[in-house]
């Protein structure tokens, strides 16, 4: 399949310029050289921008809760590891209203890449800081500038035990491509954050504000020396490193409980199981309660 065939005829909703439209065309650009059948690929988004991005991908999609999409992902990997499951997701959607759900996916190390469209702002409900707002920039809500200090979320992900952590900009298409396509092909979670500038809400982090800043990280850059790995998921600023930060073998969810040794979930035969017994016990213990 080409790039062009992972396309929906579906109306693209974003400001014409917004850089969605690059992770979009990367992502399809990934799924192409991958040659993956788009029924075995399974998109799941929370609320957001961000999460529009399913609706213009030929695969399987779910639009969940704000916040929520890491868990639905969860559910549907563990029930079928068969599918490629990748998540899409905004800063705000993964990094503040999902948070939580951030910090135990990764110590869970499902099979999942987790896409995120980093552009430092709430771009849906029109401009509030997000959780990675540069500090003392100004929106309609923080009126005298961002107070809090921006999360840096390659490094709390690598704090985490992350195996995967990578940075990509939604300008540099075949890079980002690159990336998401290491990201599936990884076994464990998989984070990128993808730099992604919103044209319409962030006046600062603009294309040209990340083009005079974002380097791509050489060959000579030892991608397993976590020490090392760390310094450059802080670095933000004047250089803003883009490329895997940080990779590193780990047991998965699957392989720590067994499941990767047994046919998935949904192949099960489940006219054989047999619920009386527990359903039983349980009838009996709320009896004697």
């Amino acid at each position: 399949m080409m790039p062009g065939d992972y396309k929906t005829h579906n109306e693209i909703a974003w400001c014409p310029g917004c850089g969605n439209f690059g992770i979009a065309n990367a992502l399809q650009q990934a799924l192409a050289a991958m040659a993956l059948n788009p029924k075995d690929v399974l998109l799941v988004s929370g609320i957001g921008q961000a999460a529009k991005l399913p609706h213009y991908i030929k695969a399987n999609c779910f639009n969940g809760l704000h916040g929520r999409a890491l868990p639905v992902a969860a559910g549907a990997k563990i029930a079928n590891r068969k599918l490629t499951v990748l998540v899409t997701t905004g800063d705000g959607d993964c990094y503040g209203e999902g948070g939580n759900h951030f910090i135990h996916a990764i110590r869970r190390n499902l099979d999942i890449t987790v896409m995120v469209h980093d552009n430092q702002i709430y771009g849906l409900t029109k401009g509030q800081a997000s959780p990675t707002t540069d500090p003392g920039y100004v929106t309609k809500v923080q009126t005298h500038g961002a107070l809090l200090e921006p999360m840096h979320p390659l490094a709390v992900a690598m704090a985490l035990g992350a195996g995967f952590v990578a940075r990509g900009y939604s300008k540099d298409v075949k890079h980002l491509a690159d990336l998401i396509q290491a990201g599936v092909q990884y076994k464990g979670f998989a984070l990128i954050d993808v730099l992604q500038p919103c044209i319409s809400f962030n006046k600062k982090n603009t294309y040209q504000w990340y083009d005079e800043r974002v380097y791509t990280l050489d060959a000579s850059y030892d991608a397993g020396n976590e020490a090392g790995a760390y310094q450059k998921a802080r670095e933000w600023g004047d250089k803003i490193p883009l490329g895997v930060i940080y990779q590193k073998a780990s047991f998965t969810y699957e392989e720590k409980t067994g499941l990767a040794g047994r046919a998935p979930l949904v192949e099960m035969d489940i006219d054989s199981i047999d619920v009386g017994a527990p359903v039983k016990a349980f009838q009996v213990d709320a009896e004697e309660e």
